[in-house]
């Protein structure tokens, strides 16, 4: 069965507590780029010791987890996750969230602003921060709203949110058009070297669309978005950042065309990177053909070239981190005509087997796959996570490769269920989640359904 601990990550471990040492594990370090047989030594919440010679040997005293031949790598850090608190809670819980974050081997999961209130004030920051604390049982980061409100007008207090915690500032599911105020918002952004991450989707040119504007979206009668709404926001946002030298992140791009900008924009030497959603890596616009509405998410799911192109990015660096896009959305407004349904996915659990495709298909390395989830997003973040290495953080996860199973929604632990990869056949599993050493799941062969509040 799982099993969870509710135990508030920010808890340090007691100095009492005995060491434990992973043998016989084959450990991926992202950062170093190791991949070896061995094992690794955790004391008093940091990683103390690992290597090859602790393959087969522990230390006295040290309490012992044989990972027989399974993969010991860095926890994920999930840059773009939608909850619903506050103010929705009936769609996700920072509780529940966390949870599923654990058993999909997320240690860290950043929140967007995207709540009710929106997390535009240095109190709602304190909040999350507080909320955190109580009730998950990964780490938690914020990213504040740049506008109030999400409105795309006025600028927030950058400076004073920062203060307060936010590690990144966002616009959340909604881009900024009016020109001015983003070169504003980076202008002011550089002064504190906050990061500015957006959602590239021209508003005018999206309204109303409901996929990707083609021939499977004419087929469909559905109305669509071309890719250039996407470019253009990225093109206009790579220039500004050329005049104001701001921290830039293109949040989820989905086409090449923008992948290109992208590429461009980092040969000339610019402070800019750019995320994928999983769902852009490994879905493509084909899949909406059954009018199924736990497929629409935003950006919508593009041509298979587009698709194509996003695992080549991944695969070459021009693309810096994945994401789940975690976005859970309620029956209530999933169960409508996919014009009408809301735009998002669960997929904080799914993240990682799902992006396993891409090396048990052959198109990126396992290194470089688990690069863009752990190691990129914290040096992105500017946490001290997403690595192996003497005096990290034990922020780790044990991973069976090879274990099929098939995605049962009812068992998903986050509280609304619309993920697209239902009833998917998936290789590869999460068999223990360690928060600073702590285990905050573990899996035992069968997992019952569970409660989500």
């Amino acid at each position: 069965m799982s099993v969870f601990v509710s135990k508030p990550p920010g808890e340090k471990p007691k100095p009492a507590r005995a060491p434990q040492v992973f043998l016989n594990a084959r450990l991926i370090d992202p950062e170093s780029g190791r991949d070896e047989l061995g094992g690794l030594l955790v004391q008093d919440g940091l990683i103390a010791d690992l290597g090859p010679h602790l393959r087969r040997n522990a230390p006295d005293g040290a309490a012992v987890i044989d990972c027989q031949g399974h993969v010991l790598c860095p926890g994920l850090v999930d840059a773009q996750v939608f909850t619903g608190e506050p103010g929705q809670e009936h769609r996700e819980t920072l509780k529940t969230a966390s949870r599923a974050a654990a058993a999909g081997g997320v240690t860290t999961v950043v929140v967007m602003p995207d709540t009710d209130p929106v997390i535009d004030q240095v109190a709602l920051v304190d909040f999350i921060q507080r909320r955190a604390r109580d009730n998950a049982i990964v780490h938690v980061h914020t990213m504040a709203a740049m506008t109030r409100g999400l409105e795309g007008a006025e600028m927030t207090e950058i400076g004073l949110l920062k203060r307060a915690g936010a590690i990144g500032f966002t616009n959340g599911k909604s881009s900024i058009a009016n020109t001015r105020v983003m070169r504003n918002v980076l202008n002011y952004a550089k002064d504190f070297d906050a990061l500015v991450a957006h959602h590239c989707e021209d508003p005018y040119l999206s309204s109303k669309a409901a996929m990707n504007s083609g021939e499977v979206a004419t087929r469909l009668g559905l109305s669509g978005v071309p890719t250039v709404a996407e470019t253009i926001v990225v093109e206009r946002d790579v220039r500004l950042v050329e005049k104001t030298g701001g921290r830039y992140h293109a949040m989820t791009i989905s086409c090449a065309e923008s992948l290109e900008v992208i590429k461009a924009a980092k040969a000339r030497g610019l402070n800019v990177t750019c995320g994928v959603s999983i769902n852009h890596l490994t879905l493509n616009e084909n899949d909406v053909t059954g009018y199924r509405t736990f497929f629409k998410v935003r950006p919508p799911l593009r041509h298979e070239d587009d698709r194509k192109a996003m695992v080549s990015g991944i695969a070459d660096g021009g693309i810096d981190i994945i994401v789940s896009s975690h976005d859970p959305q309620d029956a209530d407004v999933k169960r409508r005509p996919f014009q009408e349904a809301a735009d998002g996915a669960a997929g904080l659990e799914t993240l990682l087997p799902t992006a396993l495709r891409l090396y048990h298909n052959g198109d990126v390395d396992l290194v470089t796959l688990l690069k863009a989830m752990t190691l990129n997003p914290a040096n992105l973040l500017g946490l001290h996570s997403g690595r192996l290495s003497k005096g990290a953080i034990a922020d780790i996860i044990l991973v069976d490769l090879n274990e099929p199973w098939v995605v049962n929604k009812d068992m998903l632990r986050s509280r609304s269920k619309n993920t697209p990869f239902a009833e998917a056949r998936l290789h590869g599993r999460v068999l223990r989640t360690l928060v600073a050493v702590e285990t905050v799941y573990q899996y035992a062969g069968h997992e019952p359904a569970l409660a989500t509040d």
